[in-house]
This record gives structure tokens, sequence and C-alpha cells, in this order.
């Protein structure tokens, strides 16, 4: 990127320094100044113009970025972050370029947006490929977060096929690619692998109650042979995997209509509309803010354990409460409205962390109205653009 941008403003001051030279000599020739006023005039717009480009391209080569460690050539990884450009993963990278490593993004941005890693564009460290890895890859790292997957119900239900494959067959393509450069691979598995569980609250070793069926099990059983699939390869082809089992993860860069509950009752209560609760509300969830998940997840993949792991948090809210949390959050007048439920939806969710803070030290520490003020804040300033867009400002 700097290479070109420097080739181009090379280009661009060359080309202003001829055009100073045609007009050095127009000005020698008395004759040709007279009869080319026109001519001349439209070759300074054109200079003008050129001199805009100029220092328009030196802005950029000159971008200021986040602050960043200097490593040594021994200490800093090559990483890999699959759905780098989504909430999640945009989080994690922010953590790893801070941290002075090189990381590499790969997605196709079906639900990602380059305007959560734009602030990296352009740094010697960062590369960004616009891949969908149901394709094959080829790149040289040593660790490799993958965290592609449509993870909220609308949009995995969007194309229940192509969830199946990236959960199949680009965890495939992801091991495999493990394997052949030897790197160490942490998948992104979910707490949907117990479904709607029986056992409460939900630890590792439990099994889980899926429907194999249902409108989510394309997310759901998807994660499932991720999961399977780390640990053949890992017997098979002795590949170093790490397994996280996420749950509900909120905060700042979340997608503003991706179905979520947080994002919806956010989104509802600002714009004063009813905040909508399918079924009785009486149905729990748990929610960790997105820094203490990437603090999990960084350290899980610095571990020695590579057997599943929940990171999520393990204070307990039934969906009423929430809603009430976020309306005296937000304020307003939104009043709280159900609906019929959906089918399939976990009726108690909430993790056992014992194994996390056992093996990585690690739990969550950011509480609930903390991280919620910071989302809501997020969520103000993407609701005034949408606004400013319809009113084309």
């Amino acid at each position: 990127m700097r290479l070109f941008c420097g080739f181009v403003l090379f280009t661009l001051i060359l080309a202003i320094i001829i055009s100073y030279e045609y007009l050095a000599d127009a000005v020698e020739n008395k004759t040709l100044l007279a009869r080319n006023h026109s001519d001349l005039a439209l070759l300074n717009v054109k200079i003008e113009k050129l001199s805009a480009q100029v220092n328009k391209l030196q802005g950029i080569t000159s971008k200021p970025y986040p602050t960043v460690r200097n490593l040594g050539y021994s200490d800093r990884k090559r990483i890999l972050v699959t759905g780098g450009a989504g909430f999640v993963g945009s989080h994690l990278v922010d953590r790893l370029m801070s941290e002075g490593h090189e990381v590499t993004v790969v997605d196709n941005f079906f639900t990602g947006s380059k305007r959560n890693i734009e602030h990296w564009i352009g740094h010697e460290n960062f590369e960004l490929i616009r891949h969908d890895i149901v394709n094959r890859l080829y790149v040289e790292v040593d660790q490799i977060y993958h965290l592609a997957s449509p993870a909220s119900p609308p949009h995995y239900m969007f194309n229940p096929v192509k969830t199946i494959k990236t959960n199949s067959i680009g965890t495939i393509n992801l091991l495999g690619l493990a394997r052949r450069v030897g790197a160490r691979i942490l998948v992104a598995s979910t707490s949907e692998v117990y479904g709607d569980p029986e056992v409460h609250p939900q630890s590792e070793d439990y099994w889980g109650h899926v429907n194999p069926i249902g409108p989510r099990s394309c997310y759901d059983e998807g994660k499932r042979v991720a999961e399977a699939l780390c640990y053949a390869y890992a017997k098979q082809e002795k590949v170093e995997v790490r397994v996280a089992r996420i749950f509900n993860t909120y905060g700042p860069r979340m997608h503003i209509n991706d179905g979520r509950v947080v994002s919806n009752f956010i989104q509802q209560a600002l714009q004063n509309h009813s905040i909508t609760i399918y079924g009785t509300g009486k149905q729990t969830r748990s929610f960790q803010y997105v820094s203490d998940l990437v603090d999990g997840l960084v350290l899980l993949m610095n571990s020695n354990y590579s057997s599943p792991i929940n990171l999520g948090n393990p204070e307990e809210y039934s969906i009423e409460q929430l809603a009430l949390v976020i309306k005296e959050s937000v304020g307003g007048i939104s009043p709280i409205v159900k609906q019929t439920g959906v089918q399939d939806d976990p009726q108690r969710r909430k993790p056992d962390i014992k194994r996390a803070k056992l093996y990585l030290g690690w739990s969550p520490k950011v509480p609930l109205s903390h991280g919620l003020k910071k989302t809501v804040g997020y969520f103000e300033k993407e609701l005034k653009k949408e606004y400013a867009k319809e009113l084309n400002l």
C-alpha cells in the first residue's frame, strides 16, 4: 500500500514539474502566451487539481495509526484472523496489532465491514484479503483465529446452506492450512452447541440438546461439525487446535440490524419504539463484553490447553430483566411488548467457567452496566449516521 501510494505520489509530482516547465516555456514566448490565454488558464486548473491530489496522497501515506508495540523478530507472530472485519474479529485484530504482531485479515464482508478495520489499512503490519474461506487459502502464518461465520439468527438463517458450508468446508480449509504451515488454530465455536440445554449451568462436558433439522440447525450443527473436525485433525494430522465456546457477547461494532437481543433492545429504545420480547421473557442469557472475550481468546490461543473451553459471563439475566436494564440505561418512553416465541429458542443459558478460570486464569471483568453504556453510545452514533444518510446531509 505504501509503495503504491509512493509511486502515485512520485508520478503526480513529476507531472506537475513537467507542467510547470511547459508553463515557463509558454511565458517566455510572448506570442504563444497571447494566443493561448485560454489554454494556460486550463493548464493552471489542471495543476491545481494535481496539487490537491498530491496533498491528499500525502495525507494517506502519513495517516496516524493507533499505538503499536515494537516486537522483536522472535516474539512477533504472523497471525491470520478469518472474519476479522466483523464485530468480534475486529476487536481481536486491534488487540493483536497493538501487541506488535503481523496480522492478516480474511473476510468476505457478508456481515463484516471495512469500517471496523479501516484504522489499520496501510500499516506495515496489516494486510486485508477479500476472500471466502469456502475456497482454499494459501498464506504463511504462525497462528490462525478462525472466526468466520455469520453468528446472529437472521444472518445465519438467511442462507443456511452457506452457513453450513462456512462451518464445515471453510473449517476444513483452515485446518488444512494449519497442517501445511504448522500453525496453531483456534476455532470460534458457540454456546449454541448446547442447544436448548437440559443441564444448567452448561459445562464443557455436557453434550447438548440440539434439534438437527430445526431452523437454527445450520449454525448449531455447523459449529458441532467444526468442533468434530478440529479433534479429527488433532488426532490424525497432529494439528494444534484450540476451541472456544463463546456465549452471548455485546459491545461496539455490533451490526446495527443483526437481530440479537442486545442490539435489538438498544436500537428500539433509542428510537422510542416498542421493545419487543419474543416468548415469555423468562428465558435467560448471560452477556459478556467484547473486551473480556478477546482476553479469553488470546489466553486460550497461547495456552497449552486443547479441549473446548467456555468463554462467557456467568451472570444470568432473563430477557425481561435485560429489557428493563436497557430501557433504564437509554431512557425514553419505549413500552415493552411480548410476541410469539421462536422455534428452538433456548430457555436457559449460563456458562460454567471453572475450566477457563483453572487453565487460563480468565474470568470476565466488565459489568453489564459499564459495557451497556459504551454500547449504547456506539449505537447512538450509528443511528445518527443512518438518519443523516436518509436526509442526504
